[in-house]
C-alpha cells in the first residue's frame, strides 16, 4: 500500500510538472515581445554607470526583478482568485506610468537642448558628482520598470494557466519568473559588457588566422558597442511607450478594436501587406502610449504648480 500510494504521487508529480513545462513554453512564446522591451529598457537603464560598476548595477537589479517576482506572484494568484476584475485596472495604472515615464525622459531632452540652443553641437553631460547617490537612483528606476513589465508578464501567464490546477497555476508562474528574470539580466550584463570583451580581443597577441580573426572581431565589438548602447536608449524609450500603450489599448476595448481593425485594413493593401500588418499594432500602440505620456505629464505638472 505505501508502495503504491508513493507511485501515485511521484505520478501527481510527474503530470504536473509536465502541465508546468507545456504552460511555460505557450507563456514563453506569448511573452516574448514583452522580453524584448524588457531587455531593452534595462539595458538602457544602465547606460551611464561607470564600467567597473555595471555588473554590480546588474546584479542588484536583477536581485530587484527576483523581489519583484516574490511580490507579484502571489498577488496575481490572489487577486485573481479573490477580485479578478482589479487585473486589467492594476495592469493599465502601470501601463500610464511606463507612458509617463517616456514622455518625461523626452520632455527633459528636449528642455535641455533648448537651454543650450547654439553653445554646442554636442550634448553636455551633467556633472555628476555623487555616483553613490546615481547608482542609486539608476537601480531604483530599473527596478521600478521591471516592476510594470513583470506584472505584464505575470498577468500574461496568469490568463494562459487560469483554468489550471493552482498548484500548475504556482508553478509555472514562478518558473516563468526566474527563467525570464535569469534571461534578461544575463543578456543585459552581455550587452553592457561587449566593449570590455572587445577590448581583450583587440589586444591579443600572434599572427595566427584564428588570433588576427580575434582581432578584427574585437575592433568591430568595441566600434559596435557605442552605437548598440545609444540604439538601446532610443529602443528603450520606444518600448516604454509601445509597451505602455499596449497595455492601456488592450484595456480599452474601442480602442483596441480600432487597432485591430486598422491591421487588416493594411495587411489587405498590398502584397506586404502582411508584413505591414504585424508592425501597425506596435506602431499605433506607441503612438497612443506617446499622447497618453503626455497627458499625463500635463497633468502632474498642473498638480504640481497647484501643490507649490
Amino acid at each position: 500500500m505505501a508502495g503504491a500510494s508513493l507511485l501515485t504521487l511521484l505520478d501527481d508529480i510527474a503530470s504536473i510538472l509536465d502541465d508546468v513545462a507545456v504552460m511555460s513554453k505557450v507563456a514563453a512564446k506569448k511573452t516574448a515581445g514583452v522580453l524584448g522591451d524588457d531587455l531593452a529598457l534595462n539595458a538602457q537603464q544602465v547606460t551611464g554607470v561607470n564600467a567597473d560598476r555595471e555588473l554590480p548595477v546588474i546584479w542588484a537589479v536583477a536581485l530587484g526583478s527576483f523581489r519583484n517576482k516574490l511580490i507579484l506572484v502571489p498577488a496575481a494568484m490572489l487577486i485573481s482568485a479573490f477580485i479578478p476584475w482589479a487585473v486589467t485596472p492594476l495592469l493599465m495604472f502601470g501601463g500610464l506610468f511606463l507612458c509617463y515615464e517616456g514622455f518625461e525622459k523626452l520632455h527633459h531632452s528636449y528642455l535641455h537642448r533648448k537651454d543650450q540652443p547654439h553653445e554646442s553641437h554636442q550634448i553636455q553631460q551633467p556633472e555628476i558628482t555623487d555616483w553613490v547617490a546615481f547608482e542609486a537612483e539608476k537601480i531604483k528606476g530599473a527596478i521600478r520598470t521591471d516592476f510594470v513589465l513583470s506584472a505584464e508578464i505575470i498577468a500574461i501567464t496568469l490568463g494562459i494557466v487560469a483554468d489550471k490546477s493552482l498548484s500548475t497555476q504556482f508553478l509555472t508562474l514562478a518558473a516563468i519568473g526566474i527563467v525570464m528574470t535569469i534571461g534578461v539580466y544575463g543578456l543585459v550584463a552581455a550587452i553592457v559588457k561587449m566593449d570590455d570583451a572587445g577590448l581583450y580581443l583587440s589586444q591579443r597577441q600572434g599572427q595566427s588566422v584564428i588570433t588576427q580573426l580575434n582581432r578584427k572581431l574585437g575592433f568591430g565589438l568595441l566600434s559596435a558597442a557605442p552605437l548598440l548602447m545609444k540604439s538601446l536608449t532610443i529602443i528603450g524609450t520606444a518600448a516604454m511607450f509601445m509597451v505602455g500603450g499596449g497595455i492601456l489599448t488592450h484595456g480599452l476595448h474601442i480602442v483596441s478594436e480600432q487597432i485591430h481593425h486598422a491591421e487588416q485594413a493594411v495587411e489587405a493593401v498590398s502584397v506586404v501587406g502582411p508584413a505591414l500588418g504585424l508592425l501597425t499594432p506596435s506602431i499605433l500602440n506607441g503612438l497612443f502610449g506617446v499622447l497618453a505620456g503626455a497627458v499625463a505629464v500635463i497633468l502632474m505638472t498642473g498638480i504640481q504648480k497647484l501643490r507649490s
